[in-house]
């Protein structure tokens, strides 16, 4: 049932287990065309420090700072336990599912979240493809302002900028295609 562990150095931290069906797993990620292309080369990281190179090298292999290096290797040992134990008493793809959603997944982003909800959005998008008269307006096309005012007016959205509705309406309307489908 247990495969052999190899040990993986991680420069001043103290050793971490490395199996081989953690690195046959990084191999495929590595050699995937399916693979998005940051867990691709977070993979490679770890498969670098597994050969024992330096954080120099792999970063220089890989296009990369050498401080991102040494997060995701700092990551890997962070979670090592939870690995082992998703390889030895998980169920079949476990071990994947962690290591793609949450060992070398991206770190959530600072920010803050959004304001609207996606109905909000589309019901002001709903608004922006009504013509302006439905709404008592006395134009003919709706501008930015009157139709964050309109949005505000149906308490679609408590408040609204008429920049900020300006981008709903840039990215997200539908996209015409660049050539003609039909002839």
């Amino acid at each position: 049932m247990f495969e052999q562990v190899v040990p993986l150095r991680f420069g001043n931290l103290s050793e971490c287990v490395f199996t081989e069906c953690q690195q046959e797993l990084l191999q495929e990620m590595t050699a995937s065309r399916m693979c998005p292309t940051g867990l691709a080369m977070r993979a490679s990281i770890i498969l670098g420090a597994f050969d024992g190179q330096t954080n120099e090298e792999i970063a220089e292999r890989v296009g990369c700072e050498r401080h991102a290096v040494g997060l995701w290797r700092r990551r890997w040992k962070a979670n090592y336990q939870k690995l082992i134990h998703a390889e030895c008493v998980g169920r079949p793809g476990e071990l994947r599912r962690l290591v793609e959603d949450k060992v070398l997944a991206d770190a959530p982003r600072a920010g803050r979240p959004s304001r609207f909800t996606a109905d909000q959005i589309a019901m002001i998008m709903t608004v922006a493809c009504e013509p302006p008269a439905k709404s008592g307006r006395p134009i003919s096309h709706w501008t930015q302002p009157e139709l964050a005012d309109e949005v505000i007016k149906r308490e679609i959205v408590p408040a609204i900028s008429a920049r900020h509705l300006g981008r709903f309406l840039k990215d997200g309307g539908p996209s015409a295609a660049s050539q003609p489908l039909l002839a």
